[in-house]
């Protein structure tokens, strides 16, 4: 069998202190093959971004594993992980403040170069504009004009260009097209999609959009309050989800389909607090399916269906529409 590109285990993340610390992160574990795209879902504040921080050890993990290529990275010092992180690269959700607002585009692109060694500036120019050219940029018109001069779109572009020139393994995206108008989205998610196939790219797609997400992913995670609740391939997860908050999240979706017609589950009560979680199952005070047990015992991700995940004493087994799926559909 071959073995996973990543492996994160019992991952933790916690900031603050012992009275007030907040358990961001609390047990994930998941892995993804070489070549694929697991999309990362789940409501603002779940602990996403942090997860894919915390693979390139920009948040130092409280414990867990993290192995990447058979390598683990929780126990690398700073210097030690900065020469690894040439396979990782990230996409983050504000495209023009993650770029130097002081820089030029060509040398924004080119200082991954540089920082890996690439001493000879005949290649590192042919290399920048090589990669300029494959997101749609113009290096001739774009090369020495600033961030500022750009939309939020086109700093995506550069964004891209400047994470690939260094010819990654894996690319986390932490919500690189929530920034963007609707019609910008589609084409950058277009262009990720080629370049994923021309430079055998694997993905860790973090969102909040679920038709993006359904798009992009081979294999989709939904996470709730720091844990995941479930793990499935992208298509069967959508049509036929296991969690009582996977399928709410599914049913509060936005179809652009007049003859779609979808149950709508609503939710009751507030999210509880990230200081102090509920007990058992954090999903629990807010589960129309809720029991005893779900208090007193933690629910571990297992497998129900081939390939297919959830953390759930009592997953659901009734049969649902897929967004975007008429329910007469053959």
């Amino acid at each position: 069998m071959t073995a996973p590109l990543l492996s994160v285990k019992d991952l933790v993340v916690t900031y603050g202190s012992r009275k007030n610390a907040v358990q961001a992160v609390a047990g994930v574990s998941f892995e993804v093959m070489e070549g694929e795209t697991l999309g990362l879902v789940g409501e603002s504040g779940c602990g996403k971004s942090t997860t894919g921080r915390a693979i390139l050890q920009l948040e130092r993990a409280s414990s867990g594993s993290v192995e990447f290529d058979g390598e683990e990275l929780t126990g690398l010092t700073r210097g030690e992980m900065r020469t690894r992180r040439r396979k990782l690269q990230m996409l983050f959700q504000d495209p023009i403040s993650s770029l130097n607002p002081r820089r030029k585009i060509k040398n924004i692109v080119a200082e991954p170069l540089i920082i890996w060694g690439e001493a000879d500036e005949a290649k590192r120019e042919t290399l920048v504009n090589e990669m300029l050219l494959e997101v749609g940029i113009d290096p001739a018109l774009a090369g020495d004009r600033y961030p500022r001069e750009f939309s939020g779109g086109q700093c995506q572009r550069i964004s891209i260009a400047r994470s690939l020139v260094a010819n990654p393994k894996l690319l986390v995206c932490d919500e690189m097209v929530s920034a963007l108008d609707v019609s910008v989205q589609a084409q950058i998610i277009n262009l990720l999609t080629d370049l994923k196939k021309k430079h055998n790219l694997t993905l860790l797609f973090i969102a909040h959009d679920l038709a993006v997400v359904k798009n992009v992913s081979d294999r989709v995670a939904v996470m709730y309050l720091g844990r995941l609740c479930e793990l499935g391939p992208s298509d069967d997860l959508y049509a036929h989800p296991l969690h009582p908050y996977t399928e709410a999240l599914l049913s509060a979706a936005v179809v652009p389909d007049p003859d779609v017609q979808l149950s709508h589950t609503t939710l009751e009560g507030e999210p509880p607090s990230p200081i102090n979680p509920p007990s058992g199952c954090r999903f629990r005070t807010r589960c129309p399916s809720a029991q005893t047990r779900c208090a007193e015992e933690v629910p571990e991700l297992r497998e129900v269906r081939p390939g297919h995940q959830v953390a759930c004493h009592f997953p659901l087994s009734t049969t649902h529409v897929a967004i975007g799926e008429s329910p007469n559909a053959q």
